[in-house]
């Protein structure tokens, strides 16, 4: 059989092509961004803090984007944490919902699970990710599901997303979703298109670099 042409990206066997050869064919790789490598410090080495006392490594993000609810984002991040766990990666799920799905419930499987923060509001207790807890317990990978999430008044953070980034300051990688009509950038050319405008939107920008888009 002939061999592909060296700029053709390789074919895996469901017929899609292979996104690391993407990558290197669109320069878009770590190295051709210019993003640093991720360093380990020598043995007995002191970690310098950030102004926040967080060490100076930040976390990487990864945000797998769906089109609309129920496109199988979820159940995505929650085989990706699977995957790495049984690498020896030490990963917690700092906050998923399921919305009664079956299949999304049962891929939880044995992940561990930081407890919710209950927060009150006009008389309701409602429950959102305990930030605080996901530091606290330092995993190597969080998995926060819906990044555009509006908290709960009373909250430290108006938005999941400044969550996450307070998380990623304290070095901990987060894979997380989204669907793309929440992204602040795309707002107006999904609104365009479907008639529809969401209201909970999600910037872009510095802090979310270095990020993997899935």
């Amino acid at each position: 059989m002939a061999e592909q042409p060296p700029d053709e990206p390789r074919q895996r066997e469901e017929g899609r092509p292979d996104p690391e050869e993407l990558l290197r064919r669109y320069g878009l790789r770590d190295r051709d961004l210019g993003v640093p490598p991720a360093t380990t410090p020598a043995a007995g080495a002191q970690t310098s803090p950030q102004a926040g006392g967080y060490p100076h490594r930040r976390g990487r993000l990864r945000v797998y984007l769906g089109a609309v609810a129920g496109s199988g984002k979820t159940y995505a991040m929650l085989n990706e944490g699977h995957r790495r766990e049984s690498r020896g990666t030490d990963v917690v799920v700092g906050y998923v919902e399921t919305h009664w799905r079956s299949q999304t419930q049962a891929q939880i499987g044995d992940l561990e699970i930081v407890p919710r923060k209950q927060v009150t509001y006009r008389g309701v207790t409602l429950e959102e990710m305990d930030t605080e807890a996901v530091i606290a317990r330092h995993p190597k990978v969080a998995l926060i599901d819906e990044l555009a999430h509006t908290n709960v008044p009373g909250s430290k953070h108006a938005k999941r997303y400044q969550d996450v980034e307070e998380i990623l300051d304290a070095g901990i990688d987060v894979v997380t979703t989204l669907n793309i009509q929440h992204l602040e950038s795309l707002n107006d050319l999904v609104a365009g298109i479907t008639g529809v405008r969401v209201r909970g939107r999600c910037p872009t920008g510095s802090w979310t670099r270095p990020t993997r888009w899935s």
